[in-house]
């Protein structure tokens, strides 16, 4: 175009274009931005292979990782093809001549705006759909894995007496191809419908005939390959019949056929599969006859049939012929499903036996020893004393323990074992002195050391018997690693091993430090793998910091749970964790589990609820890890462990017979080792899962009874009472306890919980399982069932009689005087003579501590109830005689570890007899002059105890640093005594306060 304008003529910038500099800008961003897209996406990928190398399992990472790239590419390149294929073809089938209408005049300008573009948007579009499938498919690799590498179960199905195999791991790969083939087939249809319309094969509002007979052809065949989809779906369903759930009133989630399925909607899904065929091969004739007409009559009545036969039918069947009679024609698949449920949850040995509910012995000196051999009744509550632990033995503010401690078993010095509660002093980065990223993550690394007590005894200030203590950790445990690099509250990561030093703890001589010397962790040394850390943690400073040298490693996934999972992402981790001394190692000891959702006829079970209970509720660490939430099949297939130090995983073969672990070991092969290869240490200390048995007792409630009729009646329904200590509403969590059930020779190590009838509240049965690996009798399940004519009382029945009860009611609002606070602890059951035993402890929250220590025990035995100092002077209440076994030593008056000096035993002993006073005046009227006399007694006595621990310190014994200062050195006695002597100048207060136990 000419210049119009009069300005000057020379070289022209077009409008809008920006320079070549602003270009070139543009550029290298836009480079730029893809290049660090690119490095995030690859420091993802880069630091998971690095993590899975050093944990010594990177087939794991390549297994899952080959398999999701093959299944993404498979899949994505089928469905790109079908629709791309179908594009392509409809566009080839396109008439030559589009008819002269306004529809087709309107169509044209679309045509001809894509026209340049075509080849484009059709790769556009086939690469869309593909991303689409193919990221489908890749989440599906369990399912592939499970089907290439499926072993058979050698049980098969009653109804079409299949292996168990095909529902678990054929059918649910069947129906994701099933599900695959629909999704190709509708957006194929979709896709070639509308470019016929595009180009005039299909036409609305033309005159004339709506479709070519090229567009005809095509849409038939695609709608026949539909249908008969929908025919290989009809055939599948009747598989299905005996893994659906329903709703049936004889319980939730039932699964398997019915009467109704097996005669109604198994020959109905039979007849729809032959209609669907025909109905397909009605649709591919139309590439002959070029007419809709046969097809539309057959697809409508397959959808005829469906309504008829597929529902209509089932209905009519389901109300005259089975409500009429149900009991009589439900039995047979009722008893199917006891069968199958109790086989597919290890609950099919359950031993149930009758139980009296009452003692027949009628001489109680013999009752109170019987009660003695019953049961190493455990007064410790590991729900309850982590902040006893805390106070006594936390030492330093950067340590911490888990809120719920752990139950094991640890022989004393005479060789016998014991009950013990135990945890470990971990890293607590809130209390370390300054926060800032060098202490947050090179300084502060690790925790130090196990703290253990006996689970059957209690001090007489109420605090905790430690066998295991102080800092550095000593006692009966012996020599082992004590640096905690990995628990359960290490969430965050450290770098360790290089030029920094890191804290072990500090006493009078200054910090201790250390440097690691595993071989855990990423290497740093190179620096693309600091550039990919720094990218995946968002920590600039990884790249560039001098504290990172060589040497230095970095650790992650640091719970044993997250690192359980992570190597072995086919297990379901039980919700509880717990430490052992293995070898002069600590090891978490983690219960895995295998599962599927496809075990005909047992019914499902949800495992986020059934596992759920009163401890679950307050602390979300210890939910069980599922893979699979609906479950109908589970099995302890592996135990792990997790090198508290190392951080070394190791996977071993608990069930030899399970199929499912044997399949995933086919698919993951030499990351699980054979139980052979668990050593006689380790054995000790495993034992039966916590959330296995919640699962188990969930399905006892109703699967207890082995036949139909009873089952159908409901009458002998139990539940799972709530826990009677708090008020949360939730489940009483089970206990680990060793105990004798009857017929046993000797304690075994169990896990037990009670039954309630179905909305009640007395007691319908005990249930206990031998927890104690190693065992011939590990694993049996025995259940005591009480007799439905009489009423014995349930949990939340003695706890209301322990609160009504006027004398322990006024002593426990003496208890809660001033600003104590009173808690429950676990309420144990233990079967005794033919009756019932209840024990309960009872903390005591006092002063500005605030942490709980045992003050009563509560026990009660077939109606009487005692509510007294200690254990032992409970049971004789109740009894009303004492014991005629050897009475063990006081652990009130024992001498703190280490001391020998006789002053020391002395003063200790008046301030026992002191202590014990006044825990009788409280109970004569109470005597309140009584009281102060004692009291004041006792902060003589133990005034004395310290001024003489201090002279013997000073001349050089053992316990020399432990006296004056319990905070810092861990000394349990020195901190009781000045416990007490701050508490001095309360004493006047205390008849007006109410706080009578001088915590």
């Amino acid at each position: 175009m000419p210049d119009r304008g009069g300005g000057p003529t020379g070289p022209r910038i077009r409008a809008g274009r920006p320079s070549r500099r602003v270009r070139t800008l543009l550029v290298t961003l836009g480079v730029l931005a893809v290049l660090g897209m690119a490095f995030t996406m690859f420091a993802g990928f880069w630091t998971d292979w690095l993590w899975y190398r050093s944990v010594h399992y990177s087939s794991v990472f390549t297994t899952t990782l080959t398999t999701k790239i093959g299944l993404f590419f498979v899949f994505g390149l089928l469905m790109a093809v079908a629709v791309g294929l179908n594009i392509w073809l409809a566009h080839r089938l396109r008439p030559p001549l589009s008819a002269m209408s306004m529809e087709q005049q309107s169509l044209d300008r679309y045509r001809m705006a894509i026209a340049p573009y075509k080849k484009w948007l059709l790769l556009a579009i086939t690469a869309l759909v593909g991303l689409i499938a193919g990221a489908s498919a890749s989440s599906q690799w369990r399912i592939w894995l499970m089907w290439v590498n499926g072993v058979p179960f050698h049980e098969k199905d009653p109804q079409f007496h299949l292996d168990v195999a095909f529902y678990a791991f054929d059918l649910p790969w069947y129906r994701f191809l099933l599900g695959f083939g629909f999704a190709a087939a509708i957006l194929s249809l979709i896709a070639a419908a509308l470019t016929h319309y595009l180009y005039g094969g299909l036409r609305v509002t033309s005159p004339g005939a709506r479709a070519t007979a090229a567009a005809t052809g095509h849409l038939s065949v695609l709608l026949g390959i539909f249908v008969a989809l929908k025919a290989v779906a009809y055939w599948l369903d009747r598989y299905g019949l005996a893994v659906k759930s329903s709703d049936f009133k004889a319980t939730d989630n039932w699964t398997g056929l019915r009467y109704v399925d097996a005669n109604a909607y198994l020959p109905a899904k039979t007849i729809l599969f032959c209609i669907a065929v025909i109905c397909a091969l009605l649709f591919f004739a139309t590439l002959w006859r070029r007419t809709w007409q046969l097809p539309v009559i057959g697809f409508g009545l397959m959808v005829l049939s469906a309504i008829l036969i597929g529902g209509l039918y089932p209905a009519i069947v389901q109300k005259f012929q089975v409500q009429p009679n149900e009991q009589a024609k439900e039995a047979p698949y009722v008893q199917k499903n006891l069968k199958a449920t109790r086989e597919a949850y290890g609950i099919d040995d359950t031993e149930v036996s009758e139980y009296a509910g009452k003692s027949a012995t009628t001489d109680k000196a013999k009752l109170r020893d019987e009660a003695n051999d019953a049961a190493s009744i455990r007064i410790l509550d590991p729900n309850i004393v982590s902040p006893t632990f805390q106070v006594l033995q936390q030492m330093k503010n950067y340590y911490g323990f888990p809120t719920n401690l752990d139950v094991d078993r640890y022989p004393t010095k005479d060789g016998k074992e014991q009950d013990t509660v135990l945890g470990l002093r971990e890293l607590n980065l809130d209390g370390i002195p300054k926060n800032n990223w060098i202490n947050d993550h090179f300084r502060y690394t690790h925790g130090f050391g196990v703290v253990a007590a006996k689970g059957t005894e209690a001090n007489a200030n109420g605090e905790p018997v430690f066998t295991e203590y102080d800092l550095p950790s000593q006692g009966d445990l012996g020599t082992y690693e004590q640096r905690v690099y990995y628990g359960e509250k290490t969430t965050t990561y450290s770098i360790v091993g290089g030029p920094q030093k890191e804290i072990d703890y500090s006493d009078d001589d200054g910090e201790k430090t250390t440097s690691y010397r595993g071989n855990s962790g990423v290497n740093l040394d190179n620096p693309i793998n600091r550039a990919a850390y720094a990218v995946a943690f968002n920590e600039p400073q990884i790249l560039y910091s001098g504290a990172i040298g060589k040497g230095s490693r970095i650790l992650y996934n640091r719970t044993p749970k997250e690192r359980v999972e992570a190597v072995a992402p086919w297990l379901t981790i039980d919700g509880d964790a717990y430490p052992a001394v293995v070898k002069g190692r600590i090891q978490w000891i983690v219960d895995a589990y295998t599962t599927t959702n496809g075990y005909p006829y047992s019914s499902r079970t949800t495992l986020g609820d059934t596992t759920a209970d009163s401890l679950t509720a307050t602390n979300n660490s210890r939910a069980v890890v599922a893979q699979q939430n609906q479950v109908n099949y589970i099995r302890n297939s592996v135990k792990a462990t997790v090198d508290a130090y190392t951080g070394e995983v190791k996977l071993y073969q608990w069930d030899t017979k399970d199929p499912v672990l044997k399949t995933w070991m086919k698919a993951f092969p030499d990351t699980v080792q054979p139980k052979s290869a668990i050593s006689g240490d380790l054995m000790d200390h495993l034992r039966y899962p916590q959330d296995l048995f919640k699962v188990q007792r969930e399905l006892l409630t109703r699967y207890h009874v082995t036949d139909a009729e009873t089952f159908l009646t409901g009458s002998e329904v139990w539940q799972v009472p709530d826990d009677p200590t708090n008020k949360s509403g939730n489940a009483v969590p089970p206990y680990y306890l060793s105990m004798k059930m009857p017929g046993q020779d000797q304690q075994a190590f169990s896990l037990s919980t009670t039954f309630t009838p179905n909305g009640r509240y007395n007691l319908s049965a005990f249930m206990s399982v031998d927890a104690e690996a190693g065992t011939s009798d590990y694993g049996k399940i025995r259940i005591l069932k009480l007799p439905t004519r009489t009423t014995v009382d349930g949990p939340k029945q003695v706890q209301s009689q322990f609160n009504s009860e006027q004398d322990i009611a006024a002593a426990i609002k003496l208890l809660k005087g001033g600003d104590s606070e009173v808690e429950y602890g676990n309420l144990l059951t233990v079967p005794l003579d033919g009756g019932l035993l209840y024990v309960e402890p009872v903390y005591v929250r006092g002063g500005g501590l605030k942490y709980p220590l045992l003050r009563k025990v509560l026990v009660t035995y077939e109606g009487r109830t005692a509510f007294e100092n200690t254990l032992g002077e409970a049971l004789d209440k109740v009894f009303g005689t004492k014991s005629s076994a050897p009475k063990p030593p006081e652990t009130g008056t024992t001498v703190p570890p280490g001391t020998s000096d006789p002053t020391v035993k002395q003063a200790l002993e008046d301030a026992q007899k002191a202590f014990d006073a006044g825990q009788q005046a409280l109970k004569d009227g109470p005597d309140w002059d009584a009281y102060a006399k004692a009291q004041k007694d006792l902060q003589d006595a133990l005034k004395r105890a310290e001024e003489a621990q201090a002279k013997a310190d000073r001349t050089g014994g053992k316990n020399g640093d432990k006296a004056g200062s319990g905070e810092q050195n861990g000394d349990k006695t020195g901190e009781k005594n000045n416990e007490k002597n701050n508490e001095k100048n309360n004493e006047k207060n205390s008849e007006q306060s109410g706080d009578k136990n001088g915590s």
